[in-house]
């Protein structure tokens, strides 16, 4: 870690400033959404609507911050090239992968594919509430299909955040309410 990072990040500290309100408020809106949709809500109703609509805003809100938010919220910060994927990798195998104050890269792919699916289960969603597309199957298909590879990809990055948090040098959980990353020794 860097010496400014590292003096920050002291235990006691308060912590590097990483996640900014925005992203937060990002992450546990579409969480809540995901969660009501997905499971709690009946398709197509009023209500499972509403929460879609309230998806797609703040989806379209995210992907604009990712150009012009704060540093670790924009795209340019954590899109990893392949190389420094596949290092990334090579590296957590061998026991030594490093510390990122930002998205790690499989965190950063992780993010970028349930944000993909978030795009297409929000335009399906648009599509299957006009006159050309409602009740054309294939929307209807996509739009199920994506919705639901949200469900094992969320899960695998929850459990992911998790451990780490228990497990690893930071606590991911933490760092995603409060906004500031701490490690520990």
């Amino acid at each position: 870690m860097a010496a400014g990072i590292e003096a920050a990040a002291r235990p006691g500290g308060p912590g590097v400033r990483v996640w900014d309100p925005v992203v937060r408020a990002f992450h546990w809106i579409t969480v809540v959404g995901c969660v009501l949709d997905l499971g709690l809500l009946e398709e197509g109703e009023g209500p499972h609507r509403l929460v879609g609509y309230v998806l797609a805003a703040v989806l379209a809100i995210r992907i604009l911050w990712g150009f012009v938010g704060t540093r670790h919220a924009r795209f340019a910060d954590f899109i990893p090239a392949p190389r420094r994927l596949t290092g990334y990798f090579r590296d957590l195998l061998a026991g030594r992968a490093r510390d990122y104050v930002g998205h790690n890269p499989a965190g950063a792919v992780m993010m970028l594919a349930l944000m993909a699916l978030l795009v297409v289960v929000t335009v399906t969603g648009i599509m299957t509430t006009t006159d050309t597309f409602w009740g054309v199957e294939w929307v209807e298909g996509l739009h199920e299909a994506a919705a639901e590879a949200i469900i094992p990809l969320a899960l695998v990055h929850a459990a992911v955040a998790i451990l780490e948090s228990l497990f690893g040098r930071v606590n991911l959980v933490a760092a995603m309410v409060t906004g500031r990353k701490r490690w520990r020794r």
